[in-house]
């Protein structure tokens, strides 16, 4: 059963009208979908976090408004970079019976052999295009890594495909890699040590004087 969260009507602000919003507690948004008129909407902070937590940024939410309800994903959430204040959400209202596509983040998981052997795990890509219907979506896609060795990379096409989604991405992107470990020289072979200045006794100071 998805979660269900209710939006209000919200008229067309700005500027100041929309920090008043958010300083309520609430966040502004749209709604909009193939067959709906968009709407500007609004929602409260809090429980569109608590529904986020609960369904993951793919999950389906059963949007209530004016009387109907929509089966919605979170298209678009805008983040303040500093506060983490919620500025902005998308509702994409979703055909549950059409497939769609959509961006799935990539989340490696174990411990590379390579790693174990000085090697550094480089993630080259992050999130995989997938096309599925609405509740085929995943949250994540998990890449196991588990026996990259050093100079061993896993490309898109190495991913065993599952039942409920199509991967969009060009088969031959690299994901994950294990680069070998950065060489620092060996301080021995750094270069000649340093020369101790040759002292020189009294009695030879005095003979070059003469």
């Amino acid at each position: 059963m998805a979660a269900v969260l209710e939006v209000d009507n919200r008229e067309k602000f700005t500027g100041s009208k929309l920090k008043q919003i958010r300083k309520q507690g609430g966040v502004p948004g749209v709604l909009y979908g193939k067959d709906i008129d968009t709407t500007l909407v609004a929602v409260e902070s809090m429980e569109l976090v608590k529904t986020i937590r609960e369904v993951g940024r793919n999950g389906i939410v059963s949007l209530k408004h004016n009387g109907e309800t929509y089966d919605v994903m979170v298209y678009d959430l805008q983040v303040e970079p500093i506060k983490g204040t919620l500025l902005h959400v998308d509702f994409y209202a979703v055909d549950m019976k059409s497939e769609m596509d959509a961006d799935v983040s990539i989340q490696l998981v174990g411990d590379a052999i390579g790693a174990r052997d000085g090697g550094v795990v480089q993630q080259t890509l992050f999130d995989l295009s997938v096309r599925a219907l609405p509740r085929d979506i995943p949250e994540v896609i998990e890449v196991n890594v588990e026996e990259l060795g050093i100079g061993d990379s896993l490309a898109v096409s190495d991913l065993k495909g599952k039942a409920g989604y199509e991967i969009n991405n060009d088969p031959e992107e690299t994901i994950v890699s294990v680069t070998p470990p950065t060489e620092v020289p060996d301080e021995a072979d750094g270069g000649e040590e340093p020369q101790e200045p040759e002292l020189v006794s009294q009695d030879e100071e005095k003979s070059d004087e003469e």
